[in-house]
């Protein structure tokens, strides 16, 4: 059933894949670091906020965590391997170039964009991009991410202080 986040009171749909309990729309709970898309408080209903990795670290409601690398990666088996998980994951709409997906699973990954370092927003309509709870030895953190123009979902290191979006996994 959808998650009811007690913080405000906004409800978000969820999906179980595999054994995995995801919320199936981007976390949009308002804390310190967390940004709308070109700073447009209109743009949160649709594409939820953008955290720094430390905000996204605490930002999970109770009951629900920052997904770690290895669960993104049981969620990439789980669909068919990283070489499909992009477009089986991938919403139906929204996607530049008609490179939208399947939503085969209901996890209606939407192309969102990022708020980079520097805090300018960027590749909305052309990527989706996920924190994960990893650091990286790089000093970075891996986030999880797909693209209108490819099938995989890849998991990479990036800057603490750039802005992805969040999605929750059930405890």
């Amino acid at each position: 059933g959808p998650l009811t986040d007690a913080r405000d009171g906004q409800t978000y749909k969820t999906v179980t894949i595999g054994l995995q309990t995801w919320m199936a729309q981007n976390l949009n709970y308002e804390m310190a670091n967390s940004y709308c898309y070109n700073n447009e408080p209109a743009n949160c209903p649709t594409y939820g906020r953008f955290y720094t990795w430390a905000a996204a670290m605490m930002a999970c409601p109770t009951g629900w965590h920052l997904p770690s690398e290895t669960e993104w990666q049981t969620l990439f088996t789980v669909v068919g391997g990283s070489t499909l998980a992009g477009i089986v994951l991938k919403s139906q709409s929204g996607w530049s170039k008609n490179g939208n997906g399947m939503d085969a699973y209901g996890f209606s990954a939407l192309p969102a964009g990022y708020r980079d370092y520097r805090g300018e927003y960027i590749n909305e309509g052309h990527g989706a991009h996920f924190w994960s709870s990893a650091g990286s030895l790089s000093g970075g953190a891996f986030y999880m991410v797909m693209y209108y123009d490819v099938d995989n979902a890849y998991l990479y290191d990036i800057s603490k202080n750039t802005g992805n979006s969040v999605r929750c996994v059930k405890d």
